[in-house]
């Protein structure tokens, strides 16, 4: 539906474009209007890439953090375990904060802080200080990715415009992890690991001066209440959930510290969505929830977010540790991926969504990208990165591209201006604990391949060893797979027959 402006300041969104009955000349302010719109697309989307990329951009300068700070093993997960559980678990509250507050100043509030965070982690003196800031980041960036998605579904209305932006904020939803590896191999190779955190500043002071320029703000949920109880039982929920599933990597499934904080996950998000349904001002409204084309994208972008970790991770070890790349090569030799990614994203929101719809289009992307992943699990000790990566690689760019551009606008596209907030940080949510249980369950599954590929080997032999590691990480590979195709299966069967048909705004009509 379209904005209203409901306390006297300008909506954030910007003017659809002139109806046939008004006049067809283009005027300076129109001009600037439309101009100004992919103006906001760019700092959106350099905010976006600066909370994505930290995802991984730490991951590949760890091993330099804990040489230089002194911390051990068993403890460099949380560095990684820091930023998603104060991601994932604030994102819903940080989405309904746009909505009541205002986009704007959520936007310019998540950035100064993000920044702030990563200054205090790059000047860290030592594994509390830095543990500390990561946890930062991820609040911080829980404002702002809601607040920047449903600036870019507020601010493109236009049906052609909107995929348009779709495609490039989707193909950095998809690419940023792999950016992210990219980015540090090189500042870590060519400064130092604190350059992960610092070279932050920049893209913060970017999006910071454009936002500050460009954005208006309106307060389109501003007549209702934040639900504190909520908040407090999602942002809980999702916590224990992810942190059930990190200490699985360091615990046994059967422990009490890995089944336990699963089962009061689970619990406290049935009792969360038992409240939803009872409170007058939900945090997170069920009608966002109920629409099939938006279901289905919030579950392609959960599993999709599942299997895609194994991809990012496991291919990282093959190309450092058994191919023998630097961090920097390992970064460039995702670039193939990352630029069949952004074509397929244009092409398959411009044209194929448009044309066949999302029930035969998300599942065709699902299914290019199982092909791909099945085709990696053939990588060998002795295996070339020309042959055994390189179009594989190209192939599950190429997938994701069909598939995460279009799932991302569904899963935001015809809700109440007064829901745009939640309903983006749903999807980054989403996207958040998918890597998350990606990161327990293949590590897992990986280290379980190996220790059994060794049992009754010589374990000494370096061959055997090399072995092994091929094995874990095909395993991992079969398991993205398998998750790929269990997302492509779903959404065959949940997406609605037909193609989306833009309502009045420009946003997909939806239906229940």
């Amino acid at each position: 539906m379209p904005n209203t402006v409901t306390d006297g300041t300008e909506p954030d969104a910007i003017a659809a474009p002139p109806s046939n009955s008004q006049t067809s000349a283009a005027t300076p302010a129109a001009t600037a209007t439309a101009s100004k719109k992919w103006w906001i697309l760019a700092i959106v989307a350099t905010a976006q890439l600066m909370v994505v990329l930290d995802a991984t951009i730490v991951n590949i300068a760890l091993p330099s953090a804990q040489t230089d700070l002194g911390f051990s093993d068993a403890n460099r997960q949380w560095i990684v375990t820091a930023y998603a559980l104060a991601f994932s678990s604030l994102l819903l509250f940080g989405g309904r904060i746009a909505d009541l507050f205002g986009r704007k100043p959520a936007f310019l509030i998540g950035i100064v802080g993000f920044a702030g965070a990563s200054v205090l982690g790059g000047a860290a003196n030592g594994f509390t200080m830095l543990v500390i800031a990561r946890a930062l980041q991820g609040a911080f960036g829980a404002l702002l990715a809601p607040a920047a998605l449903s600036l870019l579904n507020t601010t493109f209305t236009d049906a052609k415009e909107r995929a348009k932006a779709f495609s490039v904020y989707g193909a950095i939803a998809g690419a940023g992890g792999a950016v992210g590896l990219l980015l540090g191999g090189v500042l870590t190779d060519a400064f130092d690991w604190r350059w992960t955190l610092f070279v932050n500043i920049i893209f913060a002071v970017l999006a910071f001066a454009g936002g500050w320029f460009l954005l208006t703000n309106h307060r389109d949920a501003a007549g209702a209440k934040l639900d504190l109880p909520g908040t407090v039982l999602v942002a809980a929920g999702l916590f224990a959930v992810v942190y059930g599933f990190s200490n699985a990597e360091t615990h046994d499934w059967s422990a009490p510290a890995t089944w336990g904080f699963l089962i009061s996950g689970v619990v406290l998000l049935a009792v969360f969505a038992w409240w939803q349904t009872h409170t007058e001002h939900p945090l997170l409204p069920l009608r966002i929830l109920t629409d099939r084309n938006r279901a289905a994208s919030y579950i392609t972008v959960l599993i999709t977010g599942v299997g895609t970790f194994g991809i990012f991770l496991f291919l990282t070890y093959y190309l450092q540790l058994n191919l023998g790349f630097s961090p920097t090569k390992t970064g460039v030799a995702f670039l193939p991926m990352i630029g069949t990614l952004m074509v397929m994203a244009q092409v398959s929101t411009t044209m194929l969504v448009p044309r066949f719809g999302p029930k035969i289009i998300i599942p065709l992307g699902s299914a290019v990208s199982v092909v791909g992943i099945v085709w990696l699990t053939n990588i060998g000790i002795g295996s070339s990165y020309a042959s055994a990566v390189l179009p594989q690689v190209m192939l599950i760019g190429a997938g994701m591209g069909i598939l995460m551009p279009p799932a991302m606008q569904l899963a935001t596209g015809g809700v109440a201006a007064e829901d745009a907030g939640v309903a983006s940080a749903t999807v980054n949510a989403m996207q958040q604990v998918g890597g998350s249980v990606g990161t327990a369950l293949l590590n897992t599954l990986a280290s379980s391949a190996a220790t059994n590929y060794l049992s009754g080997k010589d374990a000494t032999s370096k061959l055997v060893q090399a072995q092994a590691t091929i094995e874990s990480y095909t395993t991992a590979f079969w398991w993205s797979a398998g998750f790929f195709a269990v997302g492509g299966v779903l959404a065959a069967v949940i997406y609605r027959r037909g193609v989306p048909q833009p309502a009045a705004d420009g946003a997909p009509v939806v239906h229940m």
